[in-house]
């Protein structure tokens, strides 16, 4: 299972992550830090910078957290174990889905 190993915040709510599997690949966050959970690190940008690693996944002071397959593949990983993550990757805000 890919995780993440390490991680740099870059300008404009990108970050450079270093993969369990030696990959070093960038991410675009804008569109997935949005709402009120994530409203002290639009507030204040140098908290943004303060993104650490654990247990695989970006964390932020706070609780704040993303799910480590979307910050990896944008998603759900694919069935192939010998796919590699896209190197550049901006994230998309999904739409809520209907329950039903």
């Amino acid at each position: 299972m890919l995780r993440i190993r390490s991680a740099k915040a870059l300008d404009d709510y990108r970050v450079r992550l270093t993969l369990t599997n030696g990959d070093t690949v960038e991410r675009d966050l804008t569109d997935i830090i949005w709402g009120p959970v994530f409203q002290p690190l639009l507030d204040d940008y140098m908290r943004f910078r303060l993104v650490q690693v654990e247990a695989g996944t970006l964390t932020w002071p706070g609780d704040l957290d993303f799910d480590p397959d979307t910050l990896i593949w944008g998603g759900a990983p694919p069935s192939n174990s010998d796919s590699r993550p896209p190197r550049f990757l901006r994230l998309l805000r999904r739409a809520p889905t209907a329950a039903g």
